[in-house]
């Protein structure tokens, strides 16, 4: 099996999903950091900061494992991100955003089935609980909620956040998992 690393997707004659390159990092950051603005207000206020994304915070999540696949529109722009994160026994699903322009036309859940695809393990993602959006499009797209239990021990051994960020967000893992290639 090729890695994600080497699969750029072609979704039709107009876009292709493929690894974000080095030279990419600042559109990352304005696609997450304006999406990101949907959660103000929404998520708890002390886990609130501006900006939401930091290049120093993205620095050290490449640094972590975290690879990004971006959705790009004919001409080169970047409309989305999503990133994977091969933890352990586990797939993480992190930083799905779409450009606010871009939403309600598909790209995230092509985003999605993308990695998917290539998952031979199985796939949890994690997002605050107060995030209804983004849980009902994980429901939409196969997974399942966790119980609290569950997602507290989950987002213990996999994740590296702060006590106070485990005690606002829920895990969902994927309900049928992806069979071993």
């Amino acid at each position: 099996m090729a890695s994600l690393r080497e699969q750029p997707l072609k979704a039709d004659a107009d876009r292709s999903i493929r690894p974000v390159r080095d030279d990419e990092h600042e559109s990352v950051l304005a696609i997450i950091n304006e999406a990101a603005q949907r959660y103000h207000g929404v998520i708890p206020e002390d886990r609130w900061h501006e900006p939401y994304f930091s290049a120093e915070y993205l620095a050290c999540e490449l640094a972590a494992g975290v690879r990004l696949y971006g959705y790009e529109a004919d001409g080169g722009e970047l409309l989305a991100v999503i990133g994977v994160q091969d933890v352990e026994d586990v797939t993480l699903i992190r930083h799905a955003y779409v450009s606010p322009g871009a939403q309600r036309r598909g790209i995230g859940g092509e985003l999605l089935r993308f990695l998917l695809a290539s998952a031979d393990r199985r796939v949890l993602v994690g997002t605050w609980n107060d995030a209804v959006w983004a849980i009902d499009f994980y429901e939409k797209h196969g997974f399942a909620r966790v119980s609290r239990e569950e997602t507290t021990r989950l987002l213990r051994r996999y994740w590296d956040i702060p006590a106070r960020q485990v005690e606002t967000s829920v895990v969902l893992a994927l309900h049928t998992p992806p069979v071993p290639r």
